[in-house]
């Protein structure tokens, strides 16, 4: 299975966003890396989270800051890749779409146009997917810069993170980090004795891990919305059970997080 093409959305419609969620979900060879309506944050997410793609909004008047900020503010940093930009804007100023250019726009899709929606913007960037991702493999040959150890961890964190999110992890629970150190773990390769692991790097019990853990999973399944655990988490679940297993839970996510990312 090809990689799947990582997005990040960056626009201030909240119906516009809720749009493009319910259509990357349905997909199965697009992933949204985040969602944003603030350049400083859409800033930290491509940063930590190397996008393949950036669907940006250039007037972001219900959040903080501008597309243009953001295209300025990535001509004066360094990335082991760089994302292909494709600008959705009501704006019309001519002047304007010329700046975007100069500052690195790859395409610019105006929202006044007839045949515009969320999909079209999806359908287009799914056309040139592979002329994106073999560009990025060229340019990640002839520059010797690699990805620190540091960079990785934060940005397969935070993806992790995101993940948990989507089927009602609780951040405040106590096993929501023990999940988080051990997708990681596990995405490194099969590991026994995870609980083991973990209970070591916190000065834990390996029964006091592996409970907080379960904890977590089986609120997350008592009380998220069922359709969005169906549509998150696919792998089998025992019916008599009901809910994951620590074991099945890390091994599902950890997968995930090697296939997808």
């Amino acid at each position: 299975m090809d990689k799947k093409l990582e997005i990040l959305l960056v626009e201030d419609d909240p119906v516009t966003c809720k749009e493009f969620i319910s259509l990357v979900d349905e997909s199965d060879d697009l992933i949204l890396v985040g969602v944003t309506n603030n350049a400083s944050k859409a800033m930290d997410y491509i940063k930590e989270m190397l996008p393949d793609a950036i669907i940006l909004d250039l007037e972001l008047n219900e959040g903080s800051g501008n597309g243009l900020n953001i295209l300025f503010d990535l001509q004066t940093i360094s990335l082991v890749k760089s994302p292909y930009i494709l600008i959705t804007t009501n704006n019309t100023s001519t002047y304007t779409y010329d700046t975007a250019r100069k500052l690195g726009a790859d395409f610019i899709m105006s929202k006044h146009q007839e045949n515009y929606s969320p999909q079209y913007a999806l359908d287009f960037l799914r056309m040139i997917s592979s002329i994106i991702k073999n560009k990025q493999k060229l340019t990640t040959l002839q520059d010797n810069s690699t990805e620190s150890a540091e960079h990785y961890n934060r940005r397969i964190t935070r993806i992790i993170m995101a993940e948990l999110d989507r089927v009602g992890i609780n951040p405040k629970s106590v096993g929501y980090q023990y999940l988080v150190d051990g997708i990681k773990i596990m995405s490194q390769g099969p590991t026994q004795n995870i609980c083991r692991l973990i209970a070591k790097e916190h000065n834990k019990t390996d029964a006091s891990v592996e409970r907080a853990m379960q904890n977590a999973i089986n609120r997350a399944w008592r009380t998220t919305n069922i359709d969005d655990l169906l549509r998150y988490y696919t792998a089998k679940i025992n019916s008599y059970r009901g809910n994951p297993t620590v074991t099945e839970f890390i091994c599902y996510y950890a997968k995930k997080i090697k296939s997808e990312y």
